[in-house]
């Protein structure tokens, strides 16, 4: 047994996954969809900073209530008997996940992911102590100073700022924030709350500051099986080879292929031409050190390098390598779709707007299909996502229908477990019960409480035929059931509650007892 086995190296091309990972410096861009990428940015930003703040009939407007097992939300209050639509809710956010993704892409990774949004927050940051890109890269690079040191200590101030802000806030869903600002003051937290706060805060700094695009490219589950879901009629985010190949520098002046005639290559050349191009790269494409795991060719296919084309060959990709920048990342979008690209639209508003610079028509890279950039009939609407709609609907539709339509009563009725029954001094039967009644409204109610059975003479005790109860609040309170005397065996017995005003009733199945010989 001291044969040794033989070892083979089979990845020495360093695109191991056990690699240490360059940092990446994002380019800022503008454009309509940067515009869009901000919108939602702001909009779910204030949607947490702000909703714990409002006020709602007095309360928290928005307060996960786990002591009182109780959720506010606005004017709803949800029950831990509620719990059935919170499974549908979960179902109704994975439903719309493969709609949204079979429709058009990775559109939550890329706009309302809570790892995109609090990463472009942080960016922002980032991008207003340390400079632009450039500057950021040069200011890494630069050894220690009085300026470096101002920069960064800035940047990560405001960072761990931000960062206890948004644990603070978190923490606030779910403590009423209010109060919990109040003892701030005093450093009079309990140890979970402080736990929670530095908890949250550190994920965030450690997620957004550090971690970035490594959060979307090793840990989340959705990059990987968004395949699943992607299909040739799947909107995606693509650069056009037939147009943009073979991609090269020009002097201004030289019209797009369309514009001078040259027209779009056929599919094989332009993407022999992409596959070249990824395995020799050029000297502008070696400096950004593009990552991404897309295989363009068999493998082990050795690809030959690009000849050097006439400017009139040339495609309406100028090789600029601003795509590759601007990416969050660090991918060529132009080697394919790969699984680190989260479609933020990035690449689209920098292309277009060096094709802008150029004189050439925008949508080098854009919104499309790979049965549209194939040159093949496409059906965005197909019967895939029309079913996926269908489903989405009908379930929206439900949840919706179920809340707004639930009983703002839940009664329970239990017997008393130490004798099943009793005589009283007249002779009659008497049984006892515990009724339990919760009001669910935000007003408080009076309850009338009667029962019905097939045996003639059973009565509610006097005490027991009227209720109040407060405002979300819950009532416990003993019944004392009379039948008539002689009575024997087990009968039926129906406890009805219902509301003084008519806006809610239940109905309580249960037995009444008596002797059974």
């Amino acid at each position: 047994m001291t044969r040794r086995i033989p070892l083979d190296v089979v990845d020495d091309l360093g695109t191991s996954a056990y690699v240490s990972e360059r940092k990446i410096y994002p380019r800022d861009v503008s454009g309509r969809l940067n515009t869009l990428r901000i919108a939602a940015v702001v909009w779910l930003l204030g949607m947490f900073y702000v909703f714990p703040w409002l006020r709602w009939d007095g309360r928290q407007a928005v307060l996960f209530d786990l002591p009182a097992r109780k959720f506010h939300v606005f004017g709803l209050t949800f029950w831990p008997q509620d719990f059935l639509f919170l499974a549908l809710l979960l179902i109704i956010a994975a439903m719309a996940l493969f709609f949204f993704t079979a429709l058009a892409g990775r559109l939550w990774c890329g706009y309302a992911c809570p790892q995109t949004v609090w990463t472009e927050t942080f960016l922002w940051i980032e991008r207003w102590t340390e400079g632009d890109r450039n500057r950021r890269m040069k200011l890494d690079a630069a050894p220690w100073s009085a300026d470096k040191l101002l920069r960064k200590g800035s940047k990560h101030a405001l960072w761990l700022i931000f960062a206890l802000w948004t644990g603070f806030t978190f923490v606030g869903f779910f403590t009423p924030i209010t109060d919990l600002s109040a003892r701030l003051a005093t450093f009079q937290w309990g140890g979970w709350e402080t736990f929670w706060v530095l908890f949250y805060a550190l994920a965030t700094w450690g997620n957004a500051g550090f971690l970035r695009e490594q959060v979307c490219k090793y840990m989340c589950p959705y990059a990987r099986f968004q395949s699943a879901m992607f299909d040739r009629n799947t909107l995606i985010i693509a650069y056009d080879p037939m147009r943009g190949e073979p991609r090269g520098p020009r002097k201004r002046g030289l019209g797009s292929v369309l514009q001078r005639g040259r027209g779009l290559l056929d599919k094989l050349t332009a993407y022999d031409y992409v596959f070249r191009a990824a395995q020799h790269p050029t000297a502008a494409d070696n400096r950004m050190q593009a990552s991404g795991t897309v295989a363009l060719g068999e493998l082990g296919q050795v690809a030959q390098p690009l000849p050097k084309f006439a400017f009139e060959a040339l495609g309406d990709c100028i090789d600029c390598t601003i795509c590759v920048q601007v990416c969050p990342t660090g991918i060529d979008i132009r080697n394919g779709l790969q699984y680190e690209c989260i479609a933020c639209g990035a690449c689209i508003d920098a292309c277009d707007e060096v094709m802008d610079k150029m004189g050439y028509e925008p949508g080098l890279i854009r919104y499309t299909t790979q049965n549209a950039i194939d040159g093949k009939p496409t059906r965005v609407l197909r019967a895939r996502v029309l079913v996926y709609a269908a489903l989405l609907l009908v379930l929206v539709a439900g949840w919706a229908w179920g809340v707004t339509a639930r009983s703002t009563l839940i009664a329970e009725v239990l017997r008393d477990r130490n004798a099943l029954y009793h005589s009283n001094s007249d002779g009659r039967i008497e049984n006892n019960y515990t009724l339990k009644l919760v009001n669910k409204d935000d007003r408080a109610q009076t309850y009338l409480v009667t029962v019905e059975s097939d045996l003639a003479g059973v009565a509610l005790h006097e005490s027991g035929r009227s209720v109040a109860v407060g405002s979300q609040q819950v009532v416990s309170l003993p019944l004392m059931v009379a039948g008539p005397e002689g009575v024997r065996g087990r009968h039926a017995l129906r406890f009805r509650i219902h509301a003084a005003d008519g806006s809610a009733s239940e109905v309580v199945e249960s037995s009444f007892f008596g002797p059974v010989q």
